[in-house]
């Protein structure tokens, strides 16, 4: 399957010479000398690497075609994340290069949309924020109240994150998965 190079949008995963890449970014330019084409930033979703590349206007390239579904994480198996669809109960391995630096926020019985591309995960998201059990920190000394003063919490996944003084062992905390900071405490 081909998308034509005008109908490119941010997101959008191609296959270019059997490689899969994300579009960050494109534009499209119109020269007053010659003919248009658009220039493009590429992500391969196998290395990581961002690469520029520039096409033709109008030239069809390879469109992947990725399903995106909702999977609960069951538990990690060595080097690999092992997921379940929702939907059907079939059982992914993924690996630890496609969850990456989200490991750090699932826990058990968590669920996240995972991107396949016919048998393989090539992505995996999660929600904006996920609530964590703080397993570690220093208790708050008495009279230690500056406003705004915060300390290290050791979480349930091995994360550390700054919390102010207040949250104790044992306590929910919220936090973005997309920054790593601490939001709230829960209930």
């Amino acid at each position: 399957m081909s998308v034509n190079t005008n109908d490119l949008k941010r997101g959008m995963t191609l296959d270019l010479d059997g490689t899969l890449y994300q579009v960050i970014e494109f534009q499209h330019v119109k020269p007053g000398k010659g003919g248009a084409f658009v220039r493009t930033k590429l992500r391969n979703l196998k290395t990581g690497s961002v690469t520029d590349r520039t096409f033709n206007a109008g030239v069809g390239v390879g469109l992947a075609i990725v399903e995106r579904g909702e999977m609960q994480f069951l538990y990690r198996d060595g080097d690999s994340f092992v997921f379940m669809d929702t939907a059907t109960y079939d059982q992914h391995s993924i690996p630890e290069a496609v969850v990456g630096d989200l490991a750090s926020y699932l826990t058990e019985g968590a669920t996240a949309i995972v991107a396949m591309h016919q048998t393989s995960a090539i992505g995996v998201e999660l929600p904006a924020s996920v609530v964590l059990r703080v397993s570690r920190t220093d208790p708050g000394v008495r009279g230690d109240r500056v406003s705004g003063a915060m300390k290290p919490a050791t979480l349930e996944t091995g994360l550390v994150v700054q919390v102010p003084l207040f949250v104790e062992e044992g306590d929910l905390v919220k936090v973005d998965t997309r920054t790593g900071q601490y939001l709230t405490r829960e209930k």
